[in-house]
Formats: structure tokens, sequence, C-alpha cells
């Protein structure tokens, strides 16, 4: 069991589910036939979200007013009924825009010379709290490790170690990093939420550092430093919070590597060593005896972003629902490639917009299910899965009586494969259905090749596993049916190294669709599945979700 601990939720140890809910049967399952899916849709609405004329798709932009009076002019033309209240399209996403401006370089003080980082290529920083003014002066550096605590694993690299008002360094991912099994105290190389970086300035700020910094090494936190300074230099989007961030660290950001290696030998630490102590549990954490020292101020606006929702209502149980999500925002404007300043979201996630609306024409097309489903467009997702989270947290369609769902976020556009990659493979029953309609599209359902990567926590599904849905989350295969998967790997390179989160994820005219209509025809049949059925699939024992779904079914 991978336990996480969730800032929102605590996790109630409960010893048994509700009786009346139906576990899922793999031969009791409804028969499905897949109508035609429209490829000239995928093309046409994934080009037009990509386009420059939207600038990228930031939220609160005027490229956030085209794409969503775009998604509902599709939605309506696909049958759709508005989903949100009082017959509305839409859900507000109540968020705060804040732009870092004129950031100093990061100065580290030492009894000899000191070193000056330079603001997007040593290192990035920015602020969780509602201030014109984030300044940090003179801070003591302590490097904490991994910046786990977790109770549960007898695992606190805070331990004996005060950090208020000081700056951490933290590693990136979890302590089981670089294992080659699932087996160790942080689920072996399968990154669990303590390796997010998300949850390490959650307990940075839990434990009142006034500056957090992660560590970037490309292949802990797969990803290159060019997608840490393109996400998190520039505007930013954050949930807005009653006391206006101040729980919060006054900076979170990142530091390249060799930066911190400079850092480590100005202290004189063996980096080296350090990292490796990190592993083991009963670290101790590592008073550098520096001093750190930046300041940047904010551009503050409220802004209110929007979700867009369309339903089909059920025939038999209206009231019960299935989910389809993806998210519609983008980077919007970014650093300029070539003179390129529109990062255009083509692939991430225009295709899973698009995947949408063709899957609601489809949907209608074939005739409401017995449940209802609602087909959701979420906002912010590149600022934290703000509007996932939003909906998950202020339901439209109440949770308990959300049977589960299908989260699409970056199409494959490799070409077809033999196999599908799972995300989360083994987590819930919604694994009968996948398996099922894998089956009947004659292709494999893997476990994800790269579980240390946390992809299960990096797309909007976790928003609502987190608060009990059972959801899938599933990749185009890695192995192809032209090249295996070698030209899969190769794809996947390609695109995380030369387009993602970059200007260049552009429309390609030239593009391969089969493999992301056969992943669609693959997402219908789950989806329809799940709508015609009367069963409640729930996560497997021992699962991290499970209690939380157990506890909201018997409060349904």
């Amino acid at each position: 069991m991978r336990l996480i601990r969730l800032a929102l939720m605590p996790l109630f140890i409960l010893n048994a589910c509700t009786g009346a809910d139906k576990a899922a049967d793999t031969a009791a399952l409804p028969e499905v036939t897949v109508p035609e899916i429209s490829e000239a849709t995928m093309k046409e609405v994934t080009q037009t979200l990509s386009s420059d004329a939207y600038e990228g798709r930031a939220p609160g932009s005027a490229g956030e007013e085209k794409t969503t009076a775009y998604l509902v002019e599709k939605f309506k033309t696909a049958g759709l009924a508005p989903g949100g209240k009082n017959g509305s399209w839409f859900q507000d996403v109540p968020l705060l825009e804040i732009t870092a401006k004129n950031v100093s370089s990061l100065r580290i003080m030492a009894d000899g010379p000191g070193l000056d980082f330079k603001y997007g290529t040593d290192f990035v920083i920015g602020s969780y709290r509602e201030t014109a003014q984030s300044k940090i002066a003179g801070s003591d550096i302590v490097f904490v490790g991994y910046g786990v605590n977790a109770p549960e694993k007898g695992w606190n690299d805070y331990a004996g170690v005060d950090v208020k008002g000081k700056t951490v360094l933290i590693l990136i991912n979890d302590p089981d990093f670089g294992t080659d099994s699932l087996k160790g105290d942080f689920g072996g190389k399968a990154m669990t939420y303590y390796g997010r970086w998300t949850y390490k300035y959650e307990e940075a700020a839990r434990q009142g550092a006034a500056a957090a910094l992660i560590i970037h090494d490309t292949a802990p936190a797969a990803y290159g430093w060019n997608v840490v300074e393109s996400s998190w230099t520039g505007t930013q989007f954050l949930a807005k919070s009653k006391n206006k961030g101040a729980d919060q660290t006054v900076g979170n950001g990142w530091i390249q590597n060799a930066a911190a290696k400079k850092i480590f030998a100005t202290a004189g630490v063996d980096m080296a060593a350090a990292l490796a102590g990190a592993k083991k549990k009963g670290f101790k954490a590592i008073n550098l005896n520096l001093k750190a020292s930046v300041q940047f101020d904010n551009d503050l606006a409220d802004k209110n972003s929007k979700n867009v929702i369309g339903i089909l209502k059920g025939t038999k149980r209206p009231q019960e629902y299935v989910l389809y999500s993806a998210h519609w925002d983008h980077l919007g404007r970014c650093k300029p490639v070539a003179g390129d300043d529109i990062c255009n979201g083509a692939v991430d996630n225009a295709t899973g917009s698009a995947g949408l609306v063709a899957l609601a024409q489809a949907f209608k097309a074939q005739g409401a299910p017995e449940r209802s489903v609602v087909f959701l467009a979420v906002t912010a997702e590149e600022s934290g899965l703000l509007g996932s989270k939003y909906y998950a947290e202020n339901p439209i369609y109440p949770l308990a009586q959300t049977a589960g769902g299908v989260n699409m976020d970056a199409l494959s556009l490799a070409g077809p494969a033999k196999n599908i990659t799972v995300i989360g493979k083994g987590k819930s029953q919604l694994d009968d259905f996948l398996n099922a309609a894998a089956k009947a599209e004659r292709r494999m359902p893997d476990a994800e090749p790269t579980p240390e990567k946390g992809f299960y926590y990096r797309s909007d599904h976790f928003s609502f596993a987190k608060l009990g849905v059972p959801m899938m989350y599933v990749e185009g295969g890695d192995d192809l049916v032209t090249g295996g998967k070698e030209a899969a790997a190769k794809a996947a390179a390609d695109y995380e190294e030369n387009r993602y989160h970059a200007p260049s994820d552009e429309y390609d005219p030239k593009w391969d669709w089969s493999g992301a209509m056969a992943d669609l025809r693959l997402y219908y049949r789950v989806g329809r599945m799940l709508a015609m059925s009367d069963t409640w699939p729930n996560w497997v024992d021992g699962d991290e979700f499970r209690a939380i779904r157990d506890a909201s079914r018997k409060g349904k």
C-alpha cells in the first residue's frame, strides 16, 4: 500500500465498504457497439484551439474567452445540454493571477566569496502568497533531503531541525528513486505523492520554511530544465485562499543541479554523500551554514476562470453519473523560442479537449445510456490541477453518485499501438471495464513502464481520485504496430525534449491520427459500459483511496 498524506483530507481507516454497492462483474458487463468517432472533429477542434488566435489558452486571458465559447458551441452542436448550475455551461473557478517581476539574483552568502545565480538560467522562484513583494533576506540554508514527513513510514526528513524562516533545499522524487523493483518504503521505483513537487512545497510550508528550492535533475524530475523554466516563469495561477496564502512559504522554486553543486561545495559538504544519506531512513537534515537572499515583486489580479460542462442525461438512472474530463488550458505566452512566444499546447491538451467533443458526438449518435454522462473541460491544469480540484471540492454532480470516469490528457499521435499504457494499473475495479474494452479492441493493457515519473499525480484524474472517485487514465501504448517499443520510445523522447511545454507544440497537418482514434474507441467503450451498468466500481482493498470512497458511498 502506497499511503500518501493529502493536505485536504485525512485517510480514515474503515473496515468494510458499503454492502449495497454491486462490484464489477466482468462477465456481466454490457456489450458495447462503438459508433463512428469523427477524426475530422478531432482535427478541426485541435487545430482551432491550438492556433495562435487562442494565444496559448491561458486562464483569465482573451484566449480563455475564445476557448470556452468555442467549446460551448461544439458541445451544443454535439447535442449536449448545459451541465452547470441554473442552465449554465460554466462553473466559475476563482483564481489568483500572480506574476513575479524584477526578480533579483539568488545571492548565497558565506564567510568567503559568495555566489550569485541568475533567474531563469540558474533558478526559478515565485510566491504562493497574495503580497505585492516577496523578500527573503539572509535566510539560513538547510538541506532536508527529500523533504518527506511520513509518520506511517517512520520517516521524517525534518526531524530534529527547526526550519522556521529558513531556506530548504529539497531533492525531487522519492528516496526509493533509482531502484529496479516496486518494493521499498516508498513503492520502489514508483513515485508516490511524497515525490511530487507539490508535496515538497506543501510540507515545507507546514514546517514554517521561508523558501523551498527543489534541486532539479532531469531523470527524477521526468523533464528537463527547459520545462521548469517555461512552466515556472511568467504568469502563474493559484487557488484563492481565505488567508491570502499566509500559511505558505514566501517563495517556492527550483534550482539547477549545477548551481546546487556549487552551493554544497561552498559549504564544504560532499554533495554525493549527502544525497546518498538522504535515501536512508534516519537521515538528518544538514545545516549548510550559508545564507540565501532573493527578492521580487508580484503583480496580482483576481481572475474568474471557468470549467465548461456539458451533460447527456441518462434514460434510467439520470442521478448517477459517468465523467469524461480533459483540461482546456495551456501556458499562454511563454519564453520565446526563435521569436515565437505562444505555447500553443496542440498535443497538451487541445487533443484531449477535442476528444471530449468527439466522444460527445458519438454518445449522442448512439443514444443516451442509462446513466448520465458528464463532459468536463477544466481550467488551470497546468497551474496545479486547479480547475479539476475546484470541481471535485465543489461538485455540480455529487461525487458519491459519480460511478467513475475517464481522463484524457495529451493523446498519442505516434500511430497505432498493440498495447495501451495504464497509469495506476491495479488500483481500482475500473480495470475490469478497461480489460473488457481492450479485449474487444484487441489490445493489451500494460502497466506504465516508468512509474518513477509519477504520472498518476500529474493530471486531472488525481483531483477526483483523492476524493474517492475511481478514474481511468490511459496513454497510447508503448509498443507501436510499426516500429515496436523502440519507435514508441523515440517518439515519446522527441516530444518531451522538443515540444512539451514549448512554443513548438503546434498543430501538424501531417500527424498520424490512427493511434489517437483507436484510443478514443477504447475510452468510449469504457465509459459506455459504465454508463449502461448498475455496478459501482471501487478501489481495490488496501488502496489509499478506498476508505474515502467507502465513506462517500455510505453517506450518499
